[in-house]
């Protein structure tokens, strides 16, 4: 009886399908319902609207456009996991005559993501905004029908989206009230007395001023900020689990690293190493193990520094900097790749910071605190050597300060960084200081000086980018500013402008001498953006306090340029975290050559191909190595070349193209080599493009098979292109 029912319901289901999709076919539908059903302008016109609510609609548009982003991000959350669980095939894959006006989709049919979405959207417009739902009711259900019509939906598929949409339309704003009840009395009672409810949304009278509502109003800004610190936290972890994106090449090369510890290793000190140890034991030898550290990292980080700048200008002071250093596109991406640069950064904030406290407390223990500080800078990237500049150019423009000189604190601390040479110097003292050798080559110090400016425009351009170009600006003109005050205030500064001109000195002795020392060296070599990293935080604390000083004596340009700057970065940030979002908003995905995370898609793909390929190889009966060759891919395919987990054996299955003389880390590791192992087969695999396989090196093998290049697709788009060579029976 049930089944009977069950497939009289179905039956009816395609029936009325059926009709949608082509009992009702005429040219104005086939015009209008395609663009109902998938226009382009849609997305991004909503993204508009809620900027538009958000930037002129008052707290009611407020209100509106984060309860709308916040409504849809968990309801389409909601709907792909009810998507895979139903995991009903589209109608064109059971009924073949359907008619095809739009894309197939990429997941199940059960519910319409689109119904959803505009249901939801109607749901939430409509408690702030009565009447539009007007617009937006007929709106939804011609999206819904559309579905239809295209051929991608049941009606079954689109009255669920509906249902499903409305549901968390008309709930999630309201679990939000229930929320903002219970913790805005308790953590921010300030603002509920302002806004005292998120749905009905009325201008309240501000509460009084004084120095209690001062104190009250400092305690939010500072859980605010904590709150802050603690979702990014938060969204940083799960979309580390989430897999989102794979290894990148160094974090790949240093994961070998971390399988074999040492004292240190051939370009760079040992801390990344035993970083991606702790990650990897703690969760396993997957993304999340890897990187677990970069947000733990990062989230230290923000709180110190916004900490040492709320001391100085108060917590709302100190949220603003968590925002600007969240729209920062190197530390952001630092915040999620656990590569030195996250480490250097985060133990560079401990030094800066530390050295501060030691220095306003006059405390020998603060000076041990930074000297750890330079440790773990030095054991990241040999960088404590600017942060030693950086204290010996505060010690010099600040006289009162060389007083600590005559005391321990200062030389305990450089002590302990003396401590932190001992494990490079004694693995290099075995190696022929081959990391001597690598960084001279790496600084183009083995070759003769010559005059380059392209490589300064080129430098310049990169930071312009990675530091958000808005900040840049804002910088800069921070760096005019504090210097046309510094002369014309001299000694004649009031007591408050002279605390705020020695914390502005201090932070900038720690930011500007490695940018203007890298930024001199671009006339010399090529410069990786990258290495100004730990100048980033420092100069973001120097443009907000100078510009939080600014707005105080009435000038608004600062803060409203750092405002815009978080307003165009968050997104780009966003976009650069799952750059898969522009096709949803879109409709078009970017193209490979400008697609940011190119670098990071596509290994286990690529992996895939060269499993299949390498198991041919092994039905000859003779084992078989992939040889990379670059170090990076060596560690790429290490990691995924075996599937869901890594295996790391004492005989590896990949190993790099080996070399003369040391240029990477794989070639102090015995067990990678594969040139004293006769009989082997090796699998080379090198990126299109690069020098083929070398006459001299295929010589060594019986007989050398050119397999042609493989082209790895990641959504539909070639992402890599590799050149397999198969040498079969090494002599």
């Amino acid at each position: 009886m049930v089944r009977a029912v069950m497939e009289l319901f179905a039956s009816g289901d395609h029936a009325l399908f059926q009709w949608f999709n082509r009992g009702v076919v005429n040219p104005v539908f086939d015009f209008l319902m395609p663009i109902l059903s998938g226009n382009p302008l849609f997305k991004p016109g909503l993204a508009l609207l809620a900027f538009a609510l958000f930037w002129k609609g008052g707290r009611r548009g407020i209100c509106c456009a984060l309860m709308l982003a916040a409504t849809l991000a968990v309801g389409e959350t909601g709907t792909g996991i009810l998507k895979r669980t139903f995991a009903r095939p589209r109608p064109y894959v059971t009924l073949p005559d359907t008619r095809m006006l739009a894309g197939k989709g990429l997941n199940g049919s059960m519910p319409s993501g689109h119904a959803a979405i505009w249901a939801g959207a109607a749901m939430v417009a409509a408690a702030y905004y009565p009447r539009s739902r007007k617009v937006l009711v007929p709106l939804a259900a011609g999206v819904g029908i559309s579905r239809m019509y295209v051929g991608v939906h049941y009606p079954t598929d689109v009255a669920a989206g509906w249902a499903w949409g409305a549901f968390y339309g008309w709930c999630l704003p309201r679990f939000f009230e229930a929320a903002w009840q219970t913790v805005g009395t308790r953590w921010f009672p300030l603002w509920h007395r302002r806004c005292p409810s998120l749905l009905q949304v009325e201008p309240v009278s501000s509460a009084a001023g004084g120095t209690a509502a001062a104190a009250e109003l400092e305690g939010h800004w500072r859980r605010l900020t904590w709150l802050a610190i603690g979702g990014l936290l938060a969204a940083r972890l799960g979309y580390l689990a989430s897999a989102v994106i794979e290894l990148s090449e160094d974090e790949a090369y240093q994961w070998l690293w971390s399988k074999h510890p040492d004292l240190s290793y051939y370009s760079k000190p040992p801390f990344i190493a035993y970083a991606q140890w702790i990650g990897t034991h703690l969760w396993g030898d997957r993304e999340l193990g890897v990187r677990f550290l970069a947000p733990m990292l990062s989230a230290a980080t923000a709180w110190g520094l916004s900490g040492f700048v709320a001391r100085a200008a108060g917590w709302r002071t100190g949220f603003l900097l968590v925002a600007v250093l969240t729209s920062m596109p190197l530390l952001s991406v630092g915040s999620i790749i656990l590569t030195v640069d996250a480490l250097t950064v985060a133990f560079w904030t401990l030094a800066m910071v530390a050295g501060w406290m030691a220095l306003e407390k006059d405390c020998t223990g603060w000076w041990a605190v930074t000297g750890l500080g330079l440790m773990g800078t030095f054991l990241s990237k040999y960088f404590s050597p600017f942060l030693i500049l950086g204290f010996a150019a505060f010690f010099w423009i600040h006289p009162p300060a060389r007083r600590h000189l005559r005391r321990p604190g200062p030389w305990l601390a450089l002590g302990m960084n003396a401590v932190a040479l001992l494990p490079v110097y004694l693995w290099n003292s075995r190696n022929g200081w081959i990391t001597v050798t690598h960084l001279q080559q790496r600084g183009s110090l083995d070759q003769p000086w010559t005059f380059r400016p392209q490589f300064f425009f080129e430098f310049l351009g990169a930071t312009l980018g990675l530091m958000n170009p808005v900040f840049f600006v804002g910088v800069i003109l921070a760096l005019l500013g504090f210097w046309r005050w510094k002369r014309r205030s001299g000694s004649s500064a009031v007591p408050d402008d002279e605390i705020r001109r020695r914390v502005l000195s201090y932070v900038l002795c720690f930011g500007l001498p490695v940018s203007l020392f890298y930024l001199a060296y671009t006339l010399r070599s090529r410069v990786q953006p990258n290495w100004v990293a730990t100048a980033f935080a420092p100069l973001a604390v120097f443009a907000v306090l100078w510009w939080e000083m600014r707005h105080r004596k009435g000038s608004r340009i600062g803060l409203t340029l750092l405002r815009w700057g978080v307003g165009i970065g968050l997104p780009v940030v966003l976009l650069l975290h799952e750059t898969n979002l522009i096709l949803k908003l879109t409709g078009h995905s970017l193209p490979v050559a400008i697609e940011p995370l190119v670098r990071v898609r596509g290994h286990r793909e690529a992996a895939a191909v060269i499993r299949k390929e390498r198991e041919q190889l092994l039905k000859e009966g003779r084992p078989v190595m992939v040889v990379a060759d670059h170090y990076g891919w060596a560690g790429q395919l290490s990691f995924y070349l075996d599937g869901p987990g890594p295996v790391v054996a004492k005989t590896p299955t990949v190993s790099v193209l080996e070399s003369e003389r040391p240029i990477n880390q794989i070639w102090f590791w015995p067990e990678y080599r594969y040139s004293g192992r006769p009989g082997i087969s090796v699998l080379y695999v090198h990126p299109e493009g690069r020098t083929g396989l070398d006459a001299s090196w295929a010589s060594r093998f019986e007989s050398v098979t050119d397999l042609g290049v493989r082209e790895v697709e990641y959504r539909g788009r070639v992402f890599h292109r590799l050149h397999l060579y198969a040498c079969r029976n090494q002599r």
